[in-house]
């Protein structure tokens, strides 16, 4: 794949292209691109992604937490793996967030990328005010000479796949349905920071995670069972999201995961946690002894989830 960012000094060879963000590059991102990579070998053309640097929300609210599936670095990695021949970054400026679909598709689109087919999203839209629709691109493509395309959507479980589902999904710690519609486990990278030291005290020592870009979704609170890969090796964990009530820590949330069978000093040292199944919500226990008795439990379940994934 090669990844094209200055789009004014490299010639563009015919391509069938779609437009997008394409977080977290699921399946419903991936169904799409094998369709465009479908249509770009019928017509014997190059394939092609155009997509932007960074949410185009983002760009035009600068408050905006977006809440990505996916960071920058973690998208390049996973559109390399979907075999187009192109992938075009765009920054989104203000100019371009003026454009109207139909000066965006003759101006950006035609002359400057040379797409010669344009393949829409089910549900995509674009141009300075989103009002239009397939219909609207249809009829611009005809007026410039650009064959415009719909896609199918791509459906798991009665679910039409997209980015803003499998946010939802994980903010409510559905996890195994989340996994389905990303095609893998959503995982958060990090360093391990100095904590509460609790933890320790109650026979369950924890690593204290610092999501490595703030913007990247963490799934709702609760005790999880997941995998934890430090220095290139991969152990079980328990982790636990949340704002520790039965501490009282109030509204600071913490991302604490106890590595099981491990015990090594990693302060300071890169993580990836990687999700593979919600057990239980965060729960304020009257006693510390009623919470270390739940935390054996849960250490249980954790461990029969994790030998047989």
């Amino acid at each position: 794949m090669e990844i094209i960012r200055d789009i004014d000094k490299i010639n563009i060879e015919p391509c069938v292209a779609t437009i997008g963000f394409f977080d977290g590059v699921h399946q419903g991102h991936r169904f799409l691109i094998n369709q465009i990579k479908a249509v770009a070998r019928a017509k014997g053309l190059r394939s092609a992604l155009v997509t932007f640097s960074a949410h185009p929300r983002k760009v035009m609210q600068k408050d905006y937490q977006p809440q990505l599936l996916s960071t920058p670095k973690e998208k390049a990695e996973l559109l390399a793996t979907t075999g187009v021949d192109y992938c075009i970054v765009l920054d989104f400026t203000p100019e371009i967030a003026r454009l109207t679909a139909c000066e965006f598709m003759e101006d950006i689109l035609k002359k400057k990328l040379n797409v010669a087919s344009l393949v829409i999203g089910y549900d995509h839209r674009f141009g300075h005010n989103r009002a239009e629709g397939f219909d609207d691109y249809y009829q611009y493509g005809t007026k410039i000479g650009m064959e415009v395309l719909r896609a199918k959507a791509c459906i798991i479980n009665d679910v039409n796949v997209s980015s803003s589902v499998i946010r939802l999904l994980l903010q409510e710690g559905e996890i195994d349905m989340a996994t389905k519609c990303l095609g893998y486990n959503y995982y958060l990278d990090g360093t391990v920071v100095d904590g509460y030291k609790v933890g320790r005290t109650i026979g369950f020592p924890t690593a204290n995670l610092k999501v490595e870009d703030q913007d990247k979704l963490v799934p709702a609170d609760g005790v999880y069972a997941v995998k934890v890969t430090v220095t290139g090796q991969e152990y079980m964990g328990m982790l636990d999201i949340g704002h520790r009530p039965t501490f009282n820590n109030g509204t600071n949330k913490s991302i604490e995961v106890n590595i099981l069978d491990f015990n090594s000093d990693i302060y300071e040292q890169f993580i990836r946690i990687t999700f593979i199944r919600r057990i239980r919500s965060d729960i304020k226990f009257k006693k510390v002894e009623d919470l270390i008795a739940q935390l054996h439990r849960d250490e249980a379940e954790v461990r029969r989830i994790l030998q047989h994934s």
